[in-house]
């Protein structure tokens, strides 16, 4: 026998059906950012074409244009380049997939052998932590290249001397340090946020348990 207290008060209420189909129709909405990913990927097609233009740069010019005379400072920073838009791919791939499986729908991949190991527990204050130290490596390696760059700053040098031709000054490369620790700072507060979230979740799932 179906007691009051078994009937769901949304199906009793005539009215209800308008919020009903409110609430279905926002959570169906979420499929909108499907396109978005979807462009997301084809900046990573994107980025997979810089990445080859840049390689063959290194090879054809700076390496194979006078083999005699190899700029190690050069190939550094070409190198550095390179890495920077490997991390930014990984960024794009860990936006794409954990931003897709946390917002939009879930991926099946149990069991399958090239699942990524943070997919399993990815959720979006992971997302923002890992997120944030891709961030930061980008920022190192773009700070590692001004340093490369700037070599003795007080020296007066011409721009000839610069390995990329650009302009550095004490102010740039200041504020350059200042905004990557303030990457660091962000990476660390959203850690903490993290782990206060889980200590607090653990605990009230011990005195539910209780």
């Amino acid at each position: 026998m179906t007691t009051p207290s078994d009937i769901d008060p949304r199906d009793a209420a005539p009215g209800n059906s308008w919020s009903r189909s409110i609430a279905s129709l926002i959570f169906v909405s979420r499929w909108l950012q499907a396109p978005l990913y979807l462009g997301l990927i084809v900046a990573q097609v994107v980025y997979v074409v810089v990445f080859m233009v840049e390689l063959w740069h290194l090879i054809a010019e700076d390496v194979f244009g006078d083999i005699t005379h190899i700029d190690e400072a050069t190939i550094m920073l070409a190198v550095l380049g390179l890495i920077d838009v490997v991390m930014i791919a990984n960024l794009l791939i860990m936006v794409i997939i954990g931003g897709y499986e946390t917002f939009v729908s879930r991926i099946n991949t149990d069991g399958h052998p090239d699942q990524p190991e943070w997919l399993s527990h990815v959720n979006a204050n992971v997302l923002k932590v890992k997120l944030a130290m891709a961030i930061i490596g980008i920022s190192s390696i773009h700070l590692l290249k001004t340093f490369i760059e700037v070599g003795d700053l007080g020296a007066p040098v011409s721009d000839s001397d610069s390995v990329t031709g650009e302009t550095y000054t004490w102010d740039g490369v200041f504020w350059q340090v200042v905004i990557h620790m303030v990457f660091i700072v962000s990476a660390v507060a959203l850690a903490w946020i993290d782990r206060m979230s889980q200590q607090t979740l653990a605990k009230t799932h011990a005195a539910a348990a209780h």
